[in-house]
């Protein structure tokens, strides 16, 4: 029998994954200094395990520099509201 379209995964080992390996869960707890080589292989502690992602980029109007802070730049129909 064949698997289903809908379950087949291109990138299953390269996309986020909830759960970690033992190793990895390791590995990440010696990051943190939270075990030592001497610690039991059962019954780790929990791991934090996020996923995380760049913000995204705000959009750049030619010929105008944003200045984080500073005073919108005056365009024709602010100019025509305040005559």
């Amino acid at each position: 029998m064949s698997i289903d379209r809908s379950l087949k995964i291109k990138d299953a080992l390269s996309r986020h994954r909830n759960v970690l390996t033992r190793a990895e869960r390791i590995k990440k707890l010696k990051e943190e200094e939270r075990w030592s080589d001497g610690d039991p292989l059962l019954g780790l502690p929990k791991v934090a395990h996020r996923k995380t992602h760049a913000g995204r980029k705000e959009k750049e109007i030619p010929g105008k520099e944003a200045v984080p802070g500073a005073a919108p730049a005056e365009t024709p129909e602010t100019v025509k509201k305040e005559s």
